[in-house]
């Protein structure tokens, strides 16, 4: 692609010790990277996007909204005008309202609070061979194990040693290779789990 960067890094993780088969291990690990385990985003979800938020300032309902976050990461706020939230949490959006809404209360700051009703910022994609290749939108970050085990787990004739994740960065793209033939054989000690890469906004994982 004509003036995209693009880079490549590679991670190993350990082999395993103790024996655990993978057919425990996918069920479990599904359970975890099921939309349906979370039903909010965790606390610190960033807003993306496409994100539905409902925006309540505390003791004036005409300004409760439930807004959906534009696709250049901002949305229109009564008495505030263009607020850029994209890549920001709930509560430095509300501090931000709040701030904005302090001259239109006597110079004291409104109690504002934001939640995310739908979120779209934890969307990626998986695909190649998988048994359920998609879009997945977890509600909270996953690695790229939980990534695999929420597309059912790969295939039998998945190269579970090359396994790519291709990631925008900035005007470019970035490719981690991971290597997991060894964990998916086994137990997961915590010194291993450490070097599983987490999954970023926007991700696509690619399985050989």
């Amino acid at each position: 692609m004509r003036g995209t960067k693009t880079s490549e890094r590679i991670v190993h993780v350990a082999p395993l010790k103790k024996s655990w088969s993978i057919s425990l291990v996918l069920p479990l690990l599904c359970a975890v990277a099921s939309p349906v385990a979370a039903q909010a985003p965790s606390a610190d979800y960033k807003l993306s996007p496409g994100d539905q938020i409902e925006v309540y300032v505390w003791g004036d309902e005409r300004l409760q909204r439930a807004i959906r976050v534009l696709p250049d990461g901002s949305f229109t706020f009564p008495l505030v005008g263009r607020v850029v939230v994209s890549g920001l949490k709930t509560t430095d959006v509300e501090a931000m309202i709040s701030k904005s809404l302090s001259s239109q209360y006597n110079g004291q700051p409104p109690q504002v609070t934001v939640s995310v009703q739908q979120p779209t910022g934890y969307s990626y994609s998986i695909i190649g061979r998988v048994k359920q290749p998609g879009s997945f939108t977890p509600m909270r970050y996953v690695n790229v194990l939980e990534a695999l085990a929420a597309a059912g787990g790969p295939d039998e004739f998945a190269n579970l040693d090359n396994v790519s994740i291709v990631r925008k960065s900035g005007s470019g793209l970035t490719t981690v290779r991971v290597r997991l033939g060894g964990i998916m054989k086994g137990n997961i000690p915590a010194a291993a789990a450490k070097e599983i890469p987490q999954i970023e906004v926007g991700d696509t994982v690619i399985v050989p």
